[in-house]
């Protein structure tokens, strides 16, 4: 008899956590304006909000934060993690930021101006922003199948090659700074990027002699799918994808929060001095002195080990059987979800669940809401809210993808977690034509609305 499958590690110390009343969570979420990132952490039962610094780190982790050097220049912890990111990632020249979107203000600071135009896969909110704060414009060059959660494509985070080069004569390589690659594509429902693909792009970027930059936050969870899916490397380790990847790439910038599983820092990768000389200074103004960036030592030596331990096999097939496993409880109940199922969360399809609200009535935070009312779940909205409005119409955005993300933390919970959460959406699917009114927005910040808006019930 085969043996089923287990975890690759053990439980040594554990926190408690809380369950309330749907009276409780009805009064908490009302004060909270009816967005789920103004909740208290114990008003949560389960917390699916971001995967982003929410895991567990390992003993070897623990261990190496209690050796970290605190000196303010060139401390050992620097140059441990310099080292562990040039035999990793490749990349000769680095700088330490205190999380991801830190790294891309210092490094969009450097290459950015106004009126450039950023070609990538669905960027991240973060990263939209940074470049329309700059004046600047995204434009996604997604695959078409990206946008349709039924179909069941192994590489949904891959770009269009036509469409990227069409961009860039459209455009004029001139006006475009570097082409950005989220690996894995968030927004897109945690989907991968083949190394195929990969190569298609640098061969694009050359012959128009553009940079390619990697936001790197799931880059080992890519890896993964591209040994699992992708032909001619299934005998390869997840290190050495790791590397080939890079080799296609300019520089990075990184939330070590996701794949590095710290709960803080982040820091950019570059094979270029000249542009490590740019982002150098602004590194200094806004994150610190080059060798901590906004870090602490122990920060570094817990994110040295992380990289390690966060490209071994054994743990990431743990970590994403844990989000296929409630991916499938989900299918079998016939909720609509993202396929194939993310590396980091699973995407629940909003129009197809409550495919009777109108899209001005926010439809994935209206079913975040739902959720957590149901079982003190908190997930988060991947739609309209978080695409905010137009930087010239001031006119609301609706994306094709309008999706309630379950991400899950790294070694945090249990797949008896998975079955509540699994159930509770179940719950919730079947009064689904009860739900016949969203939410309107009351308070809205003019960039990355999603985070601070205030929110109530039509």
């Amino acid at each position: 008899m085969e043996l089923p499958f287990a975890e690759s590690y053990k439980i040594k110390m554990v926190e408690t956590i809380k369950k309330s009343t749907r009276e409780d969570r009805e009064k908490w979420i009302k004060e909270a304006n009816y967005n789920l990132f103004n909740l208290k952490s114990e008003q949560v039962f389960i917390d699916l909000l971001t995967d982003s610094g929410t895991g567990a780190m390992s003993d070897k982790q623990w261990s190496a934060m209690m050796i970290g050097d605190e000196s303010y220049a060139g401390a050992t912890s620097y140059y441990k993690l310099k080292n562990q990111i040039k035999e990793l990632l490749g990349f000769e020249y680095f700088l330490p930021t205190h999380q991801g979107r830190a790294a891309e203000n210092v490094l969009f600071s450097a290459l950015i101006t106004e009126g450039d135009i950023i070609p990538g896969n669905t960027h991240f909110d973060t990263t939209k922003g940074h470049i329309e704060f700059r004046k600047a414009k995204a434009i996604d060059c997604t695959i078409d199948e990206a946008f349709d959660t039924e179909i069941d494509h192994p590489f949904k985070g891959n770009v269009n090659l036509e469409k990227l080069e069409k961009t860039i004569q459209e455009h004029t390589p001139e006006k475009i700074p570097f082409i950005v690659l989220t690996v894995t594509c968030n927004s897109s429902g945690g989907q991968p990027v083949s190394i195929e693909n990969m190569k298609g792009i640098r061969k694009i970027a050359d012959k128009y002699n553009i940079p390619v930059i990697y936001d790197s936050a799931r880059f080992a969870e890519n890896a993964y799918f591209i040994k699992i899916r992708e032909k001619g490397c299934e005998n390869k380790t997840i290190k050495e994808i790791v590397k080939e990847m890079y080799s296609y790439a300019d520089g990075m910038t990184m939330s070590s929060k996701k794949d590095a599983i710290v709960n803080m820092g982040g820091f950019i990768g570059l094979k270029s001095e000249e542009i490590f000389k740019k982002a150098t200074m602004f590194n200094i103004i806004f994150e610190g002195y080059i060798t901590y960036g906004g870090m602490s030592g122990r920060d570094m030596n817990a994110l040295a080990q992380g990289l390690d331990e966060g490209t071994e096999f054994d743990y990431l097939e743990t970590r994403i059987n844990q989000v296929a496993y409630l991916g499938q409880r989900l299918t079998n109940f016939g909720i609509p979800v993202q396929k194939p199922y993310g590396g980091h969360a699973i995407f629940v399809d909003a129009k197809k669940f409550l495919p009777n609200l109108p899209k001005e009535e926010f439809v994935a935070q209206t079913l975040a809401v739902e959720l957590y009312l149901e079982a003190g779940i908190r997930g988060v909205e991947i739609g309209a809210l978080l695409a905010d409005r137009d930087p010239e119409t001031r006119e609301n955005r609706y994306p094709a993808l309008e999706l309630l993300r379950l991400a899950i933390p790294r070694r945090v919970y249990t797949n008896n977690h998975m079955d509540v959460i699994a159930v509770a959406l179940k719950n919730v699917f079947d009064k689904k034509n009860q739900i016949t009114k969203g939410l309107k927005i009351v308070d809205e910040a003019p960039i990355m609305r999603h985070f601070t808006v205030e929110l109530e019930r039509i």
